[in-house]
């Protein structure tokens, strides 16, 4: 041990002469700042969605009581079942293959997958009553606990289905709904995911034992008839009633939310900024075009409906424009009408865009299949007669003779990756030339104090020349209605 006397200060002092040299380096030099490239919302979400993750060695089968509070990280173990009725047996193919993708997004393991040739669906049970049977030795041979069919299921198939496989048995609704649940983060959107799944859950309530049993109404049993219609009305009536009331509650909510909706693009209206709107079909890369395009830093992954809440983003053309760029929610074959009718506040986006831009992947093996059933729901909210462009996304991953064959299918259509950027630029010039042009062309001579005037051409007109002279500023261009009116006053004359 050093004594106190050894101690020099002088010494000690010396010895830090060369800390303020250009050669001294501390041990923290080559650490980067934490608070340097901060993580986007997009990033931050992508996080947060994956710190929780299913454990695929665990089964919904509890072997013990103790893992009961394991039980919703668990991988369920699902058969598919699908019905061919029309189309070629790539188009089957195509359909289950997106099915698996939607189990394995809302957190399964898929054991196997089967289809049946049939005019149509057997009306008691979906797939003939022989399949029903080797279906449920597969599931016995797999040990599944689910069965997802490839199409939505009338509540009697359902429950002739359960009885006959005992296991739990889900439509392509339902595992729709469930995906939306998960990935929903808003509050309007977790609004219109409950609404959709409570008017999809009211027609499929099922009753066993007490559910079915007679309510007691009145003053009864301690009270516990408050709330009923009085004698005789049972359990799933009961139910049934509360599901309606929170239905008109949500209903409520979301008119007051679509209110505040309708002012903000009642705004972009007054102001004449044109929007424009990314369509398309799930995971063919809208969040990351939008990314690409406006440096938004929206959540981006590799699953069927990552994204659900619309984000609005505001840019600018080359030469100063200002419009706004919109990514909305994916849509896929058979989209449920629950959720069409749902998200219809959130779609109309689309319907009242200048543009849109229908995103379509290029490496999908039925691009084509995509293109026809986007423009079906387009259909359903009257967005048909909206201008739009084609972007044949994942340029890097797609065959060129598939890209080739697409870019003659639909003559106005580019082909980006945005992923690597390619052809990002060419998109921007379409998009720039797509947009709606001001209606009133213009020939004035602003004074110098009205720079308002010109910096309001570059944001929401065209100038076509500008030249600076002593009395002020000789503009020619185009601009709108309210625009042109400003402008009158100052108009050249024989202009």
């Amino acid at each position: 041990m050093t004594n106190a006397s050894d101690f020099n200060l002088d010494a000690e002092l010396d010895e830090t002469d060369d800390w303020d040299s250009d050669e001294f380096e501390s041990g923290y030099a080559d650490e980067p700042d934490p608070e340097e490239d901060e993580p986007t919302v997009g990033a931050m979400e992508l996080a947060e969605r994956h710190a929780l993750r299913r454990v695929a060695s665990l089964r919904t089968e509890l072997e013990d009581i103790t893992e009961v509070e394991y039980r919703q990280l668990r991988l369920e173990r699902v058969v598919l079942v699908g019905v061919w009725t029309e189309g070629s047996v790539e188009d089957a193919e195509n359909s289950m293959a997106e099915l698996a993708l939607l189990a394995e997004t809302a957190g399964s393991e898929v054991l196997e997958a089967i289809y049946q040739r049939r005019q149509t669906p057997d009306p008691a049970t979906y797939v003939g009553r022989g399949k029903v049977d080797g279906i449920r030795e597969i599931v016995q041979a797999t040990g599944a606990d689910t069965v997802v069919c490839d199409g939505e299921l009338a509540p009697s198939q359902l429950r002739n289905l359960e009885d006959r496989l005992k296991v739990k048995v889900v439509d392509r609704t339902a595992l729709i709904l469930d995906i939306f649940a998960q990935h929903a983060k808003s509050r309007e959107g977790q609004a219109q995911v409950e609404l959709a799944q409570l008017n999809y859950m009211k027609q499929r309530l099922r009753g066993w034992g007490g559910n079915l049993s007679r309510q007691a109404g009145g003053r009864v049993a301690g009270g516990a008839g408050i709330g009923g219609r009085g004698p005789g009305e049972t359990k799933i009536e009961t139910d049934r009633r509360r599901i309606n009331t929170k239905i008109a509650k949500l209903r409520r909510e979301l008119t007051a939310m679509r209110g505040t909706r309708d002012t903000k693009r009642a705004e972009r209206r007054r102001n004449h900024i044109p929007a424009v709107a990314i369509a398309g079909y799930t995971n063919a890369g809208k969040s990351s075009l939008l990314n690409r395009l406006t440096n938004a830093g929206v959540l981006v992954e590799d699953s069927l409906f990552a994204t659900l809440d619309p984000t609005t983003r505001r840019t600018t053309t080359s030469d100063g424009r200002v419009y706004t760029m919109s990514d909305t929610v994916g849509f896929v074959r058979h989209l449920p009408h629950q959720l069409i009718e749902a998200f219809r506040s959130t779609l109309e986006e689309v319907a009242d865009a200048d543009l849109i831009l229908h995103v379509v992947d290029g490496s999908h093996p039925d691009p084509e299949g995509q293109l026809a059933a986007v423009r079906e729901v387009l259909a359903e909210i009257d967005a048909t007669k909206v201008p739009e462009l084609v972007i044949i996304n994942k340029a890097d991953a797609a065959d060129p003779m598939v890209l080739a064959r697409l870019r003659q299918r639909e003559p106005h259509s580019l082909v980006v990756s945005a992923k690597t950027g390619e052809g990002i630029r060419e998109a921007l010039e379409a998009i720039e030339a797509d947009l709606p042009r001001p209606g009133v062309e213009f020939h004035a001579l602003l004074p110098y104090e009205r720079g308002d005037l010109i910096n309001r051409l570059h944001q929401h007109g065209e100038i076509e020349s500008l030249e600076h002279t002593g009395e002020g500023t000789i503009v020619r261009g185009r601009a709108n209605d309210d625009l042109a009116g400003e402008l009158a006053a100052y108009t050249v004359s024989g202009a």
